[in-house]
């Protein structure tokens, strides 16, 4: 048997409750381990995309893959990643999984089967670049062709030798699919076979983008208009016809997997996307370079005539409505004085069909939106609802005598709304097709807060697990990971499967509260000093509430004696308090059940029991401080078995439901920290704090079962900790394992911590936090 292949138990298989689960899971007829510990959590994903037929052609696949005798990780890829690219390709299995099956069998009856992991684990991404069946079998047609034209042969008879570059190029597909068209990939792919194809290293190094031709092909086959070719000429373009001189600063929209960038302007320049395709519509064509000049059109219109509004008050909806009006007021003053405008606005600017949504079973509202948009630019724009008409009228007329002003237009936009509205448009299902208007900014300077209310909270808050939801109900996350050899991330290769954790005995941790009394009477009066002020004055002001006697009888003194006087007699006062949101994860790898080396292995406790004395303390001291603070724990088994386990919620206080889970705590397999650090800081980035801390506790360096280099997840660590920085999140290591310095600092910089008296812990975790958060 395989190293790290373990065979399935039957206690395993009877967790396995539903009969049809178990049904599925005989006729996939698998003996992998790792395949039964996330088989039905795949299934229930496939089970929301797909029906009964569809599932069965799914575990027959399934089964073929397995039966390859290539392990498990090609069918744990298929099982994880085969829904998305179903619903990549709008949704339907049954054209693509044919062609799928045939490369899969066409490499395994070549010397390539090597190369059907790789296929498997990309495929997913692919098809989210392509979004449609016909352009994924053109990417398969082109993967085969590569394959015929590079494998070897001795005799020239039989193929022997497997293609060096095809593992390559599917590890690459992801990211030049995010440059390339399927056109411009067939002809990179060509010039690395023709020149390349009887040399292997060479091969190896295009296919894999560490050549410079493989490099300047890329660049050459790119599609669409380059900003750095035409950078130049949009700068003056600024200059000659809007008299602005903004900086303009190109985002990538290569790797945008979630949510496609929009253009943006702030404080430091204008953001375009770093390349433009040419737009084919009714209304003809649109090249890059217009389409460029289309949105620096109409982000300089709203940075010369939008005025900023307080947005407390408004629904998203309501916001959603005045940015709609607004950004046709602009537009509209924009086509005043340069008419050509009207023609490329228009060419871009979709026209949605007047009875495209339902409704009923829909929410329309961006549908009316992007209808009313069409018609305020458009005199020919077809539509006959009154409401509609009506409001166009009213714009037109409010125009008429001049600029108006976003105030004006805003008023406008509630009025409509409150016409307008239905009870379906809360509805979770909204119509999106034809409603994206890509050239116009994102608007988040149209807006200022004067204070966090309750509807940005509603809006913005991660939903809340109920208590004893079912894992299985959750979809697993997925991950990249940084691969420091390529210099590239491997997108959607970690899968991260969260739940509560499970319930023990509050009294148990009470017990270790009483056991350190002493230890939290010390904390109670550091913690005293640290608890936020209400009031803090400030003094020598000129213009304040409150006049500041002392000040005012020095400068009166200073005044009678022919001095010239102080003007600075007021103060002013400001609340003390803080900002902070700290989220704690805790490594509950294997390592955790050791005995504690040293002094105190005379109590006979494990690292695993100190840990929860610590963080009980630690708990107890930040809900005294009134801080909000989360508590996780992870542990994982090979990239595709990431457990990260929810201990205590934002939200939550510190009360018995909390220590019950955190008395229940557990340790096993392994440390895949940077997948771990990346879940835990999209809840911390969510979070409205001027301080965000993800505070790690982990006794070893980053390892996992299904990790032979040794650098890599250290690496891939790193770089997660350099993500959650630009995006405003601080991390922090706490390390118990005494051999740490010869690798924390490489990941965690100056930001870590070494215990090397674990048995101190309780007591160093709290006074670390307060030092951190002083």
């Amino acid at each position: 048997m395989p190293t790290g292949i373990r065979p399935v138990t039957d206690a395993r298989q009877r967790q396995m409750a539903h009969p049809q689960v178990q049904a599925w899971w005989q006729a996939l007829d698998c003996g992998f381990a790792p395949v039964a510990d996330v088989f039905e959590e795949c299934l229930y994903e496939a089970l929301s995309s797909f029906d009964k037929a569809q599932i069965e052609a799914y575990i027959g696949a399934a089964r073929f893959i397995g039966k390859l005798g290539r392990g498990p990780e090609p069918l744990l890829a298929f099982l994880e990643e085969w829904p998305a690219v179903a619903m990549a390709a709008s949704g339907d299995q049954e054209p693509l999984l044919p062609q799928v099956m045939g490369a899969i069998r066409a490499m395994q009856k070549s010397p390539n089967s090597a190369a059907i992991t790789p296929f498997l684990q990309t495929l997913a991404a692919v098809a989210r670049r392509l979004q449609s069946a016909e352009q994924i079998e053109l990417y398969i047609d082109i993967a085969l062709n590569l394959m015929a034209r590079t494998s070897g042969s001795i005799h020239g008879h039989h193929t022997t030798f497997a293609s060096p570059g095809l593992p390559a190029f599917f590890e690459q597909a992801p990211r030049l699919l995010g440059l390339l068209s399927t056109a411009g990939l067939r002809n990179w792919t060509e010039f690395g076979i023709r020149n390349h194809g009887s040399h292997p290293e060479r091969q190896v190094e295009y296919f894999a983008l560490k050549s410079a031709d493989s490099r300047a092909v890329l660049q050459r086959e790119r599609h669409g208009t380059l900003f750095a070719d035409v950078e130049r000429t949009l700068d003056l373009y600024l200059r000659a016809l809007w008299r602005d001189s903004e900086l303009l600063v190109p985002y990538s929209t290569a790797f945008d997997e979630l949510r496609r960038p929009v253009p943006y302007y702030d404080k430091l320049g204008m953001r375009v996307p770093d390349v433009f395709d040419d737009a084919h519509g009714p209304r003809g064509a649109v090249s890059g370079l217009d389409r460029y000049r289309a949105v620096l059109a109409h982000m300089v219109g709203h940075r010369r005539w939008s005025t900023a509004q307080i947005a407390d008050n408004w629904s998203p909806f309501q916001r959603m409505a005045v940015e709609f009006f607004e950004d046709c007021r602009i537009e509209t003053l924009l086509i005043r004085e340069y008419p050509g405008l009207r023609r490329i606005f228009l060419a871009l600017h979709p026209q949605p069909r007047q009875d495209a949504c339902d409704p009923e079973t829909t929410s329309c509202l961006r549908h009316r939106l992007a209808m009313l948009s069409r018609a305020l630019l458009d005199p020919a724009h077809g539509y006959t609802d009154p409401v509609l008409l009506a409001f166009v009228q009213r714009f037109h007329e409010l125009l008429s005598a001049g600029e108006s002003g976003t105030a004006e237009i805003a008023a406008l936009a509630l009025a409509y709304v409150t016409q307008t509205r239905r009870p379906s448009d809360q509805l979770a299902t909204i119509h999106f097709d034809d409603t994206v208007i890509d050239y116009r900014d994102d608007n988040r300077q149209l807006w200022k807060f004067i204070e966090e209310g309750d509807e940005e909270e509603a809006f913005d808050a991660e939903r809340k697990l109920e208590p004893g939801e079912a894992l299985r109900g959750l979809p697993p996350r997925r991950y990249p990971e940084w691969d420091d050899a390529s210099q590239t991330y491997r997108p959607d290769w970690v899968s991260v499967y969260e739940a509560l954790h499970a319930s023990g005995s509050a009294a148990d941790i009470d017990r270790l509260l009483q056991k350190h009394a002493a230890l939290a009477k010390h904390l109670k009066r550091l913690l005293d000093l640290l608890k936020p002020q209400d009031k803090v004055r400030i003094r020598h002001q000129e213009e304040g509430s409150d006049l500041d006697l002392d000040v005012a009888i020095g400068s009166l003194i200073d005044f009678k004696s022919g001095a010239t006087p102080d003007p600075r007699i007021n103060m002013s006062h400001r609340t003390d308090g803080r900002d902070i949101s700290v989220l704690l994860l805790l490594d509950l790898s294997e390592s955790l059940n050791e005995k504690v080396a040293g002094a105190g292995s005379a109590t006979g406790q494990t690292v695993l029991e100190l840990s929860q004395e610590a963080v009980s303390l630690l708990a107890w001291a930040i809900d005294c401080l009134g801080d909000p603070c989360a508590i996780a724990g992870f542990h994982s088994n090979t990239r595709h078995e990431v457990r990260y386990q929810h201990i205590k919620g934002f939200s939550e206080r510190w009360d018995d439901v909390v220590k019950a889970r955190l008395a229940a705590m557990s340790a096993g397999w392994s440390t895949r920290m940077g997948a771990a650090l990346r879940h835990a800081g999209h809840y911390l980035e969510a979070r409205r704090a001027d301080k965000k801390i993800l505070l790690l506790l982990t006794d070893g360096e980053p390892a996992d079962v299904d990790v032979t280099e040794p650098g890599h997840l250290r690496a891939d660590a790193r770089k997660a900790v350099e993500e959650l920085s630009a995006r405003g999140v601080d991390t922090f290591c706490l390390s118990l394992d005494p051999k740490a310095d010869d690798y924390v600092r490489s990941i965690f910089g100056k930001r870590h911590l070494v215990l090397d008296r674990v048995e101190q812990l309780p007591e160093r975790l709290p006074l670390l936090y307060m030092a951190l958060t002083r």
